[in-house]
């Protein structure tokens, strides 16, 4: 589980895989207080993240698949670069690879992810698309944690909006991106807070509130 608050700065790292829309906003917003991002790690050497962390000052490393034996191997030294910088909570914003599971279980708890749809409806890729193909009326951001399912998780935080009639897919991502930029900082807020707690007796259910004490 995510440890409790202490008077040091909560750290994250955050994985990405492109642009780093949503890295940019975890910046904006919350780094340098009480959170401080101390690792940017991509799958992609060209990624534009990656430049966005460095022109913050933050380090950020490259794992690309290929070069390692195989994903178990990358996730190991992806687990090991994370783990020297001893984050709290692993991010994924706009991360576009499947984690292994001996990765995930080593940072049970501590790894969150964005999703462009109101989930459970709509997980995996092409979330937008598809709920456009199936004809919804109502889409949605999901912040959740992250389990060895796909997009499966309890859920943090979501955010709906009804559709226009016109559906410029173009102008739904974009709302969707704005969403996401307001939606997995606050759900990083909360949980380096200690507000957001996974229910022992229910792990689908996470409880979200203020502090006691």
């Amino acid at each position: 589980m995510v440890p409790p608050v202490s008077s040091d700065p909560f750290r994250v790292g955050v994985l990405i895989s492109g642009e780093g829309s949503n890295l940019q906003a975890i910046l904006d917003t919350l780094h340098g207080s009480e959170i401080e991002v101390v690792g940017v790690a991509s799958s992609q050497r060209q990624a534009h993240g990656v430049e966005r962390a460095r022109q913050a000052g933050i380090e950020a490393e490259v794992f690309d698949r290929s070069d390692h034996a195989d994903r178990d191997a990358r996730d190991a030294a992806l687990g090991n670069w994370l783990a020297d910088r001893r984050v709290d909570l692993v991010v994924l914003a706009g991360f576009m690879e499947i984690l292994s599971g001996p990765f995930i279980r080593r940072f049970e708890g501590r790894i969150v992810n964005v999703h462009p749809s109101l989930l459970p409806a709509f997980p995996g890729v092409r979330a937008i698309e598809q709920a456009l193909d199936y004809g919804v009326q109502v889409m949605g951001v999901t912040v959740h944690f992250v389990d060895e399912g796909v997009d499966s998780g309890p859920v943090i935080l979501q955010e709906c909006f009804e559709l226009p009639y016109a559906r410029d897919i173009e102008a739904i991502e974009e709302h969707i991106h704005q969403i996401e930029h307001r939606l997995l900082p606050r759900a990083v807020s909360l949980i380096a807070a200690g507000s957001v707690s996974i229910d022992a007796d229910n792990p689908r259910s996470v409880r979200t509130g203020v502090r006691d004490g």
